[in-house]
């Protein structure tokens, strides 16, 4: 294996984090701003792209980094070495709430393909790369544009679902429709496209969007219920406006009840 061989436990429900269990000389590899703690005996060293092009010389790292910036992530990495005898740990947090999902490439032959921010760490020597879409349509309405971000290699990955997240197994052949916003990742067999949604009312009042992501089987897919675009639209939509209240808190009525106990800013 070229990949460190890791042990993990997830906890929590709601909030959850990874513990990664590094036998000596063991390292993971994480998401800048992910890491929760560490034991006394963890190294940790800020590396130039993703950690697997490390042993390639200057080249590999500059490849790796020009990588993560097509996938809007930062330049660097942060890997976390057990420097000491015995077995340390480190842990890393999610994001928001939701699910840690964790990925063992090898169950799905050496690669999973995700969405951009979906990545939270993995074992030394997986590579986090790029996967371009060839599809025009599902480039320009796929929510994620071109690029989606890959995971190679044999080791294990740790990805973050946002909310709830369902795992489905699809057969070959078999269609399964999801909103683009909702999708976590899928395994490289399934064909990955965009539908547009028919019917005029559909278009202007089904407040859902007007396309949706289309996945054939074989292979399996993570959904996740709540997407960050979707609970950021919601805090924004919630938040005060202009420095006053938050629109139509304590009431029911919005702008009159904030007349109605005593807020009359509009």
């Amino acid at each position: 294996m070229r990949a460190h061989e890791i042990d993990y436990r997830i906890y929590g429900e709601e909030m959850q984090y990874v513990e990664i269990e590094l036998d000596p000389q063991e390292g993971v590899v994480a998401e800048a701003g992910s890491f929760m703690m560490m034991d006394d005996g963890i190294m940790m060293e800020t590396i130039f792209g993703d950690g697997s092009e490390q042993t390639k010389g200057f080249l590999g790292s500059i490849l790796g980094a020009g990588k993560r910036i097509l996938t809007g992530e930062s330049l660097f990495m942060t890997a976390f070495y057990n420097v000491l005898s015995g077995k340390r740990n480190v842990s890393f947090a999610s994001p928001y709430p939701g699910k840690i999902i964790p990925i063992d490439l090898t169950e799905f032959r050496g690669k999973f393909i995700c969405q951009k921010d979906a990545f939270l760490c993995a074992a030394k020597g997986v590579s986090v790369g790029i996967e371009f879409s060839k599809k025009l349509g599902r480039g320009f309405f796929g929510g994620e544009g071109f690029i989606m971000q890959k995971l190679e290699g044999d080791g294990m990955a740790f990805v973050h679902a946002g909310g709830t997240m369902a795992k489905k197994e699809l057969q070959a052949g078999e269609i399964l429709r999801v909103d683009t916003g909702c999708l976590v990742g899928f395994t490289q067999d399934v064909d990955y496209d965009i539908e547009f949604i028919g019917g005029i009312k559909n278009k202007v009042f089904g407040g859902e969007g007007l396309f949706y992501a289309k996945l054939q089987g074989p292979g399996t897919v993570f959904i996740q219920s709540l997407p960050f675009s979707r609970l950021a639209a919601r805090v924004w939509a919630s938040a005060p406006q202009g420095g006053g209240k938050a629109r139509g808190e304590g009431s029911v009525l919005g702008g009159l009840g904030n007349i109605l106990d005593g807020d009359n800013r509009f």
